[in-house]
């Protein structure tokens, strides 16, 4: 069935204590409203979930019960009394912990000391490290006390914001997509941990984009969409079909086949790529070789921290290496590039950290398209063409639907989701002849993921070399044609998707690889130094 508004806060979780009502929220933007007369109400030891599209107002929401933002009408309950949350250390006295999408993390610092940061007294390092890493280890999130953030991958940097809410022993604990960098064995494990919390009586607020996760994990959802609360239900008792029909108010989109296929010339190699660890904490690339051809699409999975930020660096030109034949992009070699020429080469790069990397938070969307577009004709003689810039960035808005204020909003001002469609639609709209993306759907609705991954198919169908690093084997399986794994910074063999399956995969990422299907079509192999020489032109 749907869930509907009927199904309302007067039903059986109400007739228990409530550790946290909202009456009436509302919070206005400029451009848009986020929260419309929302009520959400959650009872001791429940796990709660909160869903809807990207930019439907669950962030906003979470951060007014956070104390982050400040709402422009309605009330807060807390245990049965009105509760004014006017910041994070308001929200910590009462008991509430949030993981946040977006880190807040300082890159310079220490994991203890960010936390210490984070933590009521300041507690000395030399205290707070070993309760980091008992923490760590008590629930399979390993993370070393004393490393510098900056060092970290995303997923690992994840942990870090779930050990820093576990440590406070909240009450009610905000999680906002904590799993969607994580591996499928951190998760379980992650769950297993919440289930014990609520046992222990803490309530959960769960924010995910993953209708698997919500069906397993929690017992009633509140449906957002616009805004508003159009539902709540017991996903439990409903499909993933019937969820995202209620979030987005319709039935989900399916993939549009592309035309068939047939892999060309090689446009994307990778020779023998080596390259030392840099600093004690990140991971040595050994002898890693690939290759991806014109119409196909190439997975890369791995448990995070395996090597995939660096393989990105070495391939985005971010790390250059000495010998320009380890990288070539349509056979010219391009180890030795910058960024810059190797875009100019007909790569296109979706960096797995959108804030950070894919964008510039303070500028407009408009701005944000011009830090890698400027040579699609957005300026002249070393102008910027502002009229150009401006429909550049409108088509990325219109064609990835990303829900914004228009070109002139800032980047920071977008839902996590939106603004990574906004830069996937920025790169794939150069209709670059090398397409590499990490993490694609990383926080996006379902709907808007189906979106992205059908962005990358008819990428690769319009004669495209493109390459995925996720670690969403769903995601690899529905539209890789091979899926390689990275482990302890090796590469396996690329494995035809259709001819392996998940267990596969999964023992390849213990570091141990299975070989290749027998009777998979032979699988391309880069070409050697000596070629790739050869083939420059």
């Amino acid at each position: 069935m749907t869930p509907t508004p009927d199904q309302s806060l007067d039903d059986q979780p109400a007739r228990r204590p409530l550790r946290l009502e909202l009456r009436g929220i509302r919070k206005a933007y400029p451009a848009v409203v986020a929260n419309d007369g929302v009520d959400l109400a959650v009872a001791p030891g429940e796990i709660h979930a909160v869903v809807g599209e990207n930019g439907a107002g669950k962030s906003t929401l979470m951060k007014i019960i956070y104390g982050m933002v400040r709402p422009d009408a309605g009330e807060m309950l807390w245990e049965g009394r009105e509760a004014e949350v006017r910041s994070p250390v308001d929200a910590q006295r009462l008991g509430i912990g949030m993981v946040f999408q977006h880190f807040a993390l300082f890159e310079t610092l220490t994991v203890a000391e960010n936390i210490a940061l984070a933590t009521p007294g300041r507690p000395a390092i030399a205290d707070l490290a070993p309760r980091i890493a008992e923490l760590a280890t008590r629930y399979g999130l390993p993370v070393d006390p004393m490393r510098r953030v900056h060092s970290m991958s995303v997923g690992e940097r994840q942990r870090v914001e779930i050990i820093r809410a576990l440590l406070q022993s909240p009450r009610l604990l905000i999680m906002d997509e904590p799993t969607s960098v994580l591996t499928p064995q951190a998760v379980r494990r992650l769950f297993e941990t919440l289930r014990q919390l609520a046992a222990e009586g803490c309530s959960i607020l769960y924010i995910s984009h993953k209708l698997d996760e919500i069906r397993e994990l929690c017992e009633r959802a509140t449906i957002l969409r616009g805004g508003k609360v159009v539902g709540i239900c017991d996903p439990r008792a409903e499909t993933p079909a019937s969820l995202a029909r209620a979030m987005i108010g319709a039935e989900l989109p399916g993939f549009r086949d592309a035309a068939a296929r047939s892999p060309g010339a090689m446009r994307l190699t990778v020779t023998n790529l080596s390259k030392p660890a840099d600093g004690p904490f990140g991971t040595a690339l050994g002898g890693i070789s690939l290759g991806v051809r014109a119409g196909e699409i190439l997975g890369i999975a791995g448990v995070s921290g395996n090597g995939q930020k660096e393989l990105l660096a070495a391939l985005s030109g971010e790390a250059r290496s000495a010998d320009a034949t380890t990288v070539a992009i349509d056979g010219a070699p391009a180890g030795h590039l910058a960024p810059a020429a190797r875009r100019r080469l007909g790569l296109a790069y979706v960096p797995e950290d959108r804030q950070g990397q894919g964008a510039i938070p303070v500028l407009t969307l408009s701005e944000n398209a011009l830090l890698t577009a400027a040579r699609q004709g957005l300026t002249r003689h070393g102008l910027v063409q502002f009229g150009k810039l401006r429909a550049y960035a409108e088509r990325c808005i219109s064609s990835f639907d990303v829900r914004c204020g228009g070109p002139d909003a800032a980047a920071g001002s977008l839902s996590g989701g939106n603004l990574q469609k906004f830069i996937v639609g920025r790169e794939v709209l150069q209709e670059p002849g090398v397409l590499v993306v990490a993490q694609p759907t990383w926080g996006v609705d379902v709907g808007a993921a189906v979106a992205i991954r059908q962005a990358l198919i008819d990428r690769a169908a319009a004669g495209a070399a493109v390459l995925v690093v996720s670690e969403e084997l769903d995601e690899l399986f529905e539209i890789a044609d091979r899926i390689a794994v990275i482990a302890g910074g090796r590469l396996s063999p690329a494995y035809p998707a259709r001819l392996v399956d998940r267990d596969a995969i999964g023992l390849a990422m213990t570091g141990t690889f299975p070989p290749v299907p027998g009777d998979a079509a032979p699988v391309p192999h880069p070409p050697t130094p000596e070629a790739a020489h050869a083939a420059a032109p």
